[in-house]
C-alpha cells in the first residue's frame, strides 16, 4: 500500500462525519465509534490484516487527543471537573497509557481485536441494563486513585478509547455526581490518549508493512479525515439528539455494539 486514492480519502472523511454525528447524538466517546469503523475500512484500502487492529487503536487514540481538548474546556467552564481527582489519577493514567501500548505491540492482531469485541458486548450490556455500582461514601486516597488510573489507562489504551466507559462508573462508585464524573473523566481522557498515542508511535516506528503516511502505528490520513470532519457533524448530532428519545438512541447504539462485538468474535470461528 503506497498510494492514497480519492476513494480512500472519501472513506476517511465519511468516517469523520459518522463519528461526529453519532458522538453528538449519543454522547459517547469517539473511540467506541472510530475503532469498529476503522476495523472494517482499513482492510478495504489495503492495510495488512496483521496491522489493522494496532493501526485502528493507535489512530483512534490520536483522534481523542484532539476531540477531548474542546470537551475538557467545556466541562471546566461548567465547573464539572474535579481537578483533585484528575491530578491524583493522571500519573497512573499516563503510566497505564504507556503500558497498554507496549502490551498491544506484543499481542497478535486477532487477540487485540477479540478484546475489543468482548469489551463492546460488555458496554452494550451495561447500556441496556443500566448497571451502576453502589456508591461508597468514603473518599479514595491518592494511591488508590493512582492505581485505578494505571488499570484504566492500560485497558483503555488496549481498546482505543478515552476511558470514559471505565472512569465514569469508577468515580460514581466513590459517590461522585454523574455530571462531575463525566467532566472529570473527559479531562482524564486527554493525558490518557496522549500517552497511548506516543506509546503507539514509538512501538510502531520500525514495524514493517506499515502503510505510507503513518507515524508509528498512527495512520495520518484516517486521523486527519476524522478530526477535520467530526468537529462539524458533532453539533448536528447534538441537535438531532434533542428531537429523538434518549432511551431509543441508547438502545440503538447498544444494538450497534452488540452487532459489532458478535461479528468480531464470530469471525474467528
Amino acid at each position: 500500500m503506497t498510494e492514497l486514492g480519492l476513494l480512500d480519502i472519501s472513506l476517511f472523511l465519511a468516517t469523520g462525519a459518522l463519528v461526529g454525528l453519532l458522538a453528538g447524538m449519543l454522547g459517547v466517546g469517539g473511540g467506541l465509534i472510530v475503532v469498529p469503523t476503522l476495523l472494517y475500512i482499513l482492510p478495504l484500502i489495503g492495510v495488512p490484516e496483521i496491522l489493522v487492529t494496532h493501526i485502528t487503536i493507535a489512530t483512534s487514540l490520536a483522534t481523542i487527543v484532539i476531540t477531548s481538548t474542546s470537551s475538557v474546556r467545556a466541562h471546566h467552564q461548567h465547573g464539572a471537573v474535579n481537578w483533585w481527582v484528575f491530578k491524583a489519577m493522571t500519573p497512573g493514567i499516563i503510566l497505564g497509557g504507556f503500558i497498554g501500548s507496549i502490551m498491544a505491540n506484543y499481542l497478535h492482531s486477532t487477540v487485540l481485536k477479540s478484546i475489543f469485541g468482548i469489551f463492546a458486548l460488555l458496554i452494550a450490556t451495561q447500556m441496556i441494563f443500566k448497571f451502576r455500582p453502589a456508591p461508597n461514601t468514603k473518599e479514595p486516597g491518592k494511591k488508590t486513585l493512582a492505581f485505578a488510573g494505571t488499570l484504566i489507562g492500560s485497558f483503555s489504551t488496549l481498546v482505543g478509547i478515552g476511558g470514559g466507559s471505565l472512569t465514569v462508573p469508577y468515580l460514581t462508585f466513590w459517590n461522585t455526581s454523574m455530571s462531575r464524573a463525566v467532566g472529570t473523566s473527559s479531562a482524564i481522557g486527554l493525558p490518557l490518549s496522549i500517552a497511548g498515542t506516543i506509546g503507539f508511535i514509538v512501538t510502531g516506528w520500525d514495524v514493517p508493512l506499515r502503510p505510507s503516511f503513518s507515524l508509528g502505528y498512527v495512520y495520518l490520513p484516517a486521523f486527519l479525515g476524522i478530526v477535520l470532519v467530526s468537529s462539524f457533524t458533532a453539533p448536528i448530532g447534538a441537535r438531532l439528539a434533542q428531537k429523538l428519545p434518549g432511551k431509543v438512541l441508547s438502545r440503538l447504539f447498544a444494538l450497534f455494539l452488540i452487532i459489532i462485538g458478535l461479528d468480531i468474535l464470530l469471525s474467528f470461528t
